[in-house]
């Protein structure tokens, strides 16, 4: 027994200096945090000890639990009173920080959170629970002894979903939630009103939900294959489905702020309630469009007596300070168009519809602070004139913020593109549908939430910082939190964490601890940035030529060719390899023995090395830069569908430095999208080449203003829904060139597709 003693004395005393050399994984990083010697054991007899009769204390200790048990297959006890004398317990004890701060203690002989709020309890909860789940290994564990003190830097700390668009479930937004909460954000912002739908129940106008919580999807993918009839599409949110999700979130201090659109994106509840609007027969079919709807609300007295309603029962569901109105993208065509409209600019002597709109808002004011409650809304409120209490949500740049700050107005800070989580994460050929230009996991943590451009002063009506998830293009529940997550995480620590803490390598080293945590918590996070993304191209001699790179570039590149799953001690890639054809190629990500990501698989073939995905290719234009959906659907709503990357207002793609000298064959995999985008006049510009044959034809030209040398009629490929692949022979030409590839069509809609592209030797 006294040798056994020895040995675990020895191997403590060990361990303690390498323990204490290395960093705390706390995220966001805390205001203050040290490491101290020791380690605090947390094992399934571990209690957690709160104060009699304090119901929010033992309210986050059984949440504390919760956590444990879903990450580490513990459920400490939770009981009330002090610990008994020697016991190493969990105490949460009242005192000390105030609001959203806390003390966290953890020592060998016991661990204490200290708060005087229920939400600094709960923030030393998470930060306890981070520490005691660094992977994905279960049982009791060593926490790292340590002292945090930890405020957060801003008070808006937020995330925008957007459920009009696609619907979420809401076993979907209570992952989404939990997410959240384990990262210190508290604030959802619930987009629940667009032109696509209306998503909430409002008892007083039953037909917002029954008729407008559901449409007819675009194209192939709007009517049932089999029987032909239209596909009913969408999902409404209950009263009773609110509630619970407003209580789900306060217990994990998040309070949901609803938006409620208005003047504009009003189509949805228009085609319910026409006399709403300016138009007797709003188009309902063209809910299912994207883009910038003309539909306003009109201006009569019933109107506002219809929207006092609705918020009224919205504020009934929702406890929040802040009713979210919209306020953006209000296109003015109707009211200029319309006699009543002008007739009442000219009553009320405001200057033009920019000033009706400001009126609109003051008046919808009025009755959201007669009720308690304070209205934001996005910047374009601050057009005509700013509502006297109106806060401003920038997204815009910052611009609108720095008008809303001058102005004496507080301010919430989300750009475009930084914080549009819609943009995808990487070049990856595994990032979900979205819009091209992209946002990185670095980009949002680099965002600069205090800018030059705004003085001290104007600072301080910085309230905080929001990340927004609108969902045209984002289909399935799956691919929303793939968005939101792991750029959430970046987010979080932007927004608490104060600026001189902040550090992006020391960042990246907590990414692998991070990783595990959301998968704990059943989070489907995005791993495509961290993983080899690799380009395969003929190489010499027959070989093939294979680059890896990675869209955050990350850790390193560790690669294997013998078939083997690779590990930490795989060779480091370098530079390209040169590998025989049929060499199966594995790569995966590692931060130090910590892999990162999937490990992803390659074949190196002839024709592997001559194809590009559209994603790969180069677009001819920028306008509007999308990557989406085929309109077929192979599994439902859910399902599987090709992702085209497009240039909605120039369709057309750029393969570079293809060698002529010889002859070559152009084998393409083609599909159709939908042409469903709201974009007014700009239509127009689109060019659409007439076709020679009834099924269009896929056009190949040395540049895109050269010499047309080759034309594929599309046929059977052309007519959908689906893919299908055709192809032709390239002529001759001397040298290297860039081929561009455009359709014919007999109309925008459906609008044909590049899926695959591959150039093979002979005919």
């Amino acid at each position: 027994m006294i040798k056994v003693l020895l040995l675990a004395t020895a191997a403590m005393a060990f361990a303690v200096p390498v323990l204490a050399a290395e960093p705390l994984s706390l995220t966001p990083a805390p205001a203050k945090a040290e490491r101290a010697d020791g380690v605090f054991r947390l094992t399934a007899a571990t209690r957690i000890h709160v104060a009699k009769g304090d119901v929010e204390a033992r309210g986050v200790a059984l949440q504390l639990a919760d956590l444990l048990h879903r990450a580490r297959g513990l459920r400490p006890m939770v009981v009330e009173g002090e610990p008994a004398a020697g016991e190493a317990a969990i105490s949460l004890v009242r005192g000390g920080p105030d609001g959203e701060g806390y003390a966290l203690d953890v020592a060998p002989g016991g661990v204490k959170i200290t708060a005087l709020k229920r939400a600094g309890l709960f923030y030393g909860a998470v930060s306890l629970w981070q520490l005691a789940v660094q992977d994905d290994s279960k049982g009791p564990v060593d926490v790292p002894a340590a002292k945090v003190e930890d405020a957060p830097r801003f008070a808006w700390r937020g995330f925008m979903l957007d459920s009009a668009r696609h619907y979420q479930s809401v076993e979907t937004i209570r992952t989404i939630i939990d997410g959240m909460a384990a990262h210190k954000l508290n604030t959802l912002h619930w987009h629940l009103v667009d032109d696509q739908a209306w998503r909430i129940e409002i008892k007083k106008y039953p037909k917002l939900t029954q008729v407008s919580g559901w449409r007819q999807p675009a194209g192939a993918a709007g009517r049932d294959p089999k029987t032909g009839k239209p596909v009913r599409y969408g999902g409404i949110y209950t009263q009773d489905q609110v509630r619970d999700l407003v209580a789900y979130a306060a217990a994990r201090n998040i309070t949901i702020v609803p938006e409620i659109e208005m003047p504009g994106h009003a189509l949805a509840p228009l085609v319910a309630y026409p006399k709403l609007g300016l138009t007797p027969n709003p188009p309902a079919l063209a809910r299912h469009d994207w883009g910038i709807f003309p539909y306003l609300y009109n201006v009569e007295d019933g109107t506002f007596d219809f929207l006092n309603d609705v918020l009224d029962e919205v504020m009934d569901l929702f406890p929040s300070e802040y009713i979210h109105v919209g306020g953006d993208e209000a296109v003015k065509d109707q009211w200029k168009a319309s006699p009543v409209i002008q007739a009442k600019i000219k009553e009320l002597g405001v200057k033009d519809e920019h000033g009706l709109q400001s009126w609109f808002i003051q008046r919808v004011e009025k009755h959201i602070n007669g009720r308690g409650r304070r209205l934001i809304g996005w910047d374009e409120i601050l057009e005509g004139g700013l509502a006297p209490n109106a806060t401003v949500m920038s997204w815009r740049g910052i611009d609108g913020a720095i008008a809303a700050a001058s102005q004496g107005h507080d301010t919430v800070l989300s750009p475009e593109p930084t914080l549009y989580f819609d943009r995808r994460q990487s070049a990856s050929l595994d990032e979900p549908p979205g819009r091209i230009i992209i946002s990185s996991l670095k980009d949002v943590y680099q965002f600069d939430a205090a800018p030059d451009a705004l003085t001290a002063d104007q600072r301080k009506h910085i309230l905080g910082v929001q990340a927004n998830l609108w969902t045209e293009h984002v289909r399935t529940d799956e691919r929303a939190q793939l968005m939101a997550f792991p750029r959430l995480v970046a987010l979080a620590e932007t927004a608490w964490t104060k600026e001189e803490r902040r550090d992006w390598d020391g960042f990246t080293t907590r990414l692998p601890a991070e990783m595990a945590r959301l998968k704990a918590l059943g989070v489907a996070a995005d791993t495509a940035p961290f993983e080899p993304q690799a380009t395969l191209r003929p190489g010499q001699g027959g070989a093939i030529a294979a680059s890896l790179s990675s869209g955050l570039a990350i850790g390193q590149l560790r690669y294997t060719t013998d078939g083997a799953e690779p590990t930490a001690a795989s060779p480091a890639y370098g530079e390209a390899l040169s590998l025989k054809a049929g060499t199966v190629l594995k790569a995966r990500s590692f931060l130090g023995e910590q892999p990162l990501g999937r490990t992803r698989v390659w074949t190196a073939t002839e024709l592997a090395a001559n194809t590009r995905e559209s994603r790969q290719l180069e677009l001819c234009g920028a306008a509007i830069p999308l990557m989406f959906e085929d309109d077929a659907p192979k599994n439902g709503r859910d399902g599987d569908r090709a992702v085209f990357a497009i240039d909605v207002m120039n369709p057309c793609w750029i393969w570079k430095g293809a060698d002529l000298s010889k002859p070559l064959t152009l084998t393409a995999r083609v599909g159709q999208a939908p042409w469903n985008f709201q974009i007014g006049a700009a239509k127009d510009q689109i060019v659409v080449r007439k076709p020679a044959t009834p099924d269009g034809e896929l056009e190949v030209r040395l540049g895109c203003k050269g010499e047309r040398i080759a034309v594929i009629p599309l046929g059977k490929a052309g007519r959908g829904p689906g893919l299908g692949t055709v192809s032709g022979v390239l002529p001759v030409r001397e040298g290297v060139h860039d081929l561009c590839l455009t359709f014919t069509a007999k109309s925008l809609d459906p609008m044909p597709a590049l899926d695959r592209v591959s150039l093979t030797a002979g005919q």
